[in-house]
């Protein structure tokens, strides 16, 4: 236990020199997220397996992981706060940017409600934030076996009927950090029409201070807007895609806006 606080301390202590640096290398930034997060979740996975499943496991190592990003000079700032509904179930759709998500979903996590994500697989395999990830009750889906992806779905489906669960997707399916999002996959829909759950938007304006291609990776500040709720009862099945196209023109203009704000301010932080 004594090597892991030291190992710790030198995360934190690195991570406050790159808070500094703003020309750190990107891949030394993207390490220290990683690490970092495996890190923090096996320091809480005791004190979790007490009560498997349970999403308010996350609560603390989502706490630890804003500090750690705050460390990295990476804030974020929630809006929409009243348009969350916690005395009902909900699917939740956010667009999904790169690894960075991590640092939004500890920013919803306490606010969202009871909150499950579902992930590919491959995530469970990860060094101790896989584990982590199980025991605050993430859904893991084989994507490659189509029959295992709709039972699981179907299992979340009647959770949100059940426990009111807020169920959070990536519509899109993979990393996107363009202008324009990726068309949306019907899973999520689904389950929305399945469960007659409403459908929250969430959106994240694009990472300014932030660029895969480029390997540019410095200090700056997000937005993340709540927006309300979209009913589904009053689409038919028949009316799938246009569910799809509403959803996603809604939070295409709010991706636009909000990312247009985004850039102002991490400019003028710059400056």
């Amino acid at each position: 236990m004594a090597c892991t606080c030291e190992v710790i301390g030198l995360a934190c202590i690195v991570a406050l020199i790159l808070s500094i640096s703003a020309k750190a290398p990107y891949q030394m930034r993207m390490f220290i997220v990683y690490f970092g997060a495996g890190a923090i979740v096996m320091l809480c996975v005791p004190f979790m397996i007490l009560r498997p499943r349970d999403y308010r496991n996350a609560l603390v190592p989502s706490w630890c992981f804003r500090q750690l990003c705050k460390l990295m000079g990476i804030t974020m700032e929630v809006r929409g706060l009243e348009n969350v509904r916690t005395n009902h179930g909900s699917v939740i759709l956010m667009n999904h940017q790169s690894a960075l998500d991590l640092c939004v979903l500890s920013y919803l996590w306490p606010v969202i409600g009871r909150a499950t994500v579902v992930a590919k697989k491959e995530i469970l395999y990860l060094p101790f934030f896989g584990i982590g990830a199980w025991l605050w009750g993430t859904l893991y889906i084989n994507r490659s076996r189509k029959s295992d992806s709709i039972n699981s779905l179907q299992k979340e489906a009647k959770a949100i009927q059940q426990r009111n669960c807020k169920l959070l997707l990536f519509p899109e399916g993979t990393r996107n950090s363009k202008d324009t999002l990726l068309p949306f996959k019907k899973g999520s829909f689904h389950i929305a029409m399945q469960s007659k759950c409403p459908i929250q938007p969430v959106i994240i304006s694009k990472y300014a201070f932030m660029d895969d291609d480029k390997k540019t990776f410095r200090p700056g500040h997000a937005l993340i807007q709540i927006l309300p709720e979209i009913p589904t009862d009053k689409y038919e099945k028949d009316d799938m895609d246009k569910l799809i196209d509403d959803c996603r023109n809604i939070m295409q203009a709010e991706y636009t806006k909000l990312t247009k704000e985004g850039l102002a301010l991490n400019s003028k932080k710059r400056a």
